[in-house]
């Protein structure tokens, strides 16, 4: 059933960090299915659901947040199942999921000097293409997924534009850049010409790269600096920088504005500031 529901999350056109979270939500869901009830999974009933709900909040301690990941994943295994003729019913809908808190701070946890040092250490100790994917994610607000999946042909410098063709629910986008971003790239390509390549980004085989390269990019120059952090710091850059609210949401390839709309809200450190004025 895991992989048929991973197959069925591909051919809705889920992206591929959607499709593993969901894959192991259900895989989590149904250890927890077969070591209470003594047997595997074969469809979803609506009483057991609940009391998965009450187990991640209350043994495993997940924030309301989390527990609605793992309810989304629920949600599309039922529809899989109800699709595939597994059963019938309907056991989960929005009105299931649990009420989360909005945050009012935004979501940039890292400031500029925190960035120019990181991109200095990566250069110095990591190389010109390590240098120009760390920029790219910084100076352009591309996700990590998206910067790994660019060809050459997708990056025109003398135009100053990126053609994200991968985006966030199949969703096509031209991102605008600056010079740091165009001369990361420029440098990266004297060592690294496009000789007909599929990725602008190869690994030293030529191969395309992970996720999990570029996250340990981060990890070893860095203790807070994250692929996530770094979109984080271009959008609140952006709106300190004077883009307007739709300019932002379009550059990023947010599908929602109000998830713009977080950036233009103080930082953790600037509220914690005017608690001290109190």
């Amino acid at each position: 059933m895991k992989e048929r529901f991973r197959d069925y999350l591909a051919a809705k056109g889920c992206a591929e960090r959607t499709i593993e979270t969901y894959g192991q939500a259900v895989e989590g869901y149904m250890e927890w299915y077969q070591e209470t009830f003594g047997e595997p999974l074969q469809r979803l009933y609506r009483a057991n659901v609940l009391d998965y709900i009450s187990y991640l909040r209350t043994v495993r301690k997940l924030v309301n947040r989390s527990v609605n990941t793992k309810l989304a994943a629920l949600q599309n295994l039922n529809d899989y199942l109800i699709e595939s003729g597994a059963q019938t019913e309907k056991v989960l809908s929005k009105q299931d999921y649990l009420k989360v808190q909005t945050s009012y701070a935004s979501p940039s946890t890292i400031n500029r000097d925190q960035v120019e040092a990181f991109r200095q250490r990566v250069l110095e100790g990591s190389g010109k293409r390590n240098y120009a994917i760390v920029t790219v994610m910084a100076y352009a607000g591309l996700r990590i997924s998206e910067c790994l999946a660019l060809s050459p042909e997708d990056v025109s410098l003398p135009a100053r534009e990126i053609t994200v063709r991968s985006g966030k629910g199949g969703k096509t986008r031209v991102v605008f850049i600056g010079d740091k971003v165009v001369n990361a790239v420029k440098e990266y390509l004297t060592e690294c010409p496009n000789d007909g390549r599929p990725y602008l980004f190869v690994s030293r085989r030529g191969g395309p790269l992970s996720r999990e390269q570029v996250n340990r990019i981060c990890n070893d120059y860095s203790d807070i600096i994250t692929p996530h952090a770094l979109r984080h710091f271009y959008c609140s850059s952006a709106i300190e920088a004077g883009f307007s609210i739709s300019e932002v949401a379009n550059q990023a390839g947010h599908s929602n504005i109000h998830t713009t709309l977080l950036y233009t809200n103080p930082t953790r450190e600037k509220m914690k500031e005017k608690a001290n004025l109190l």
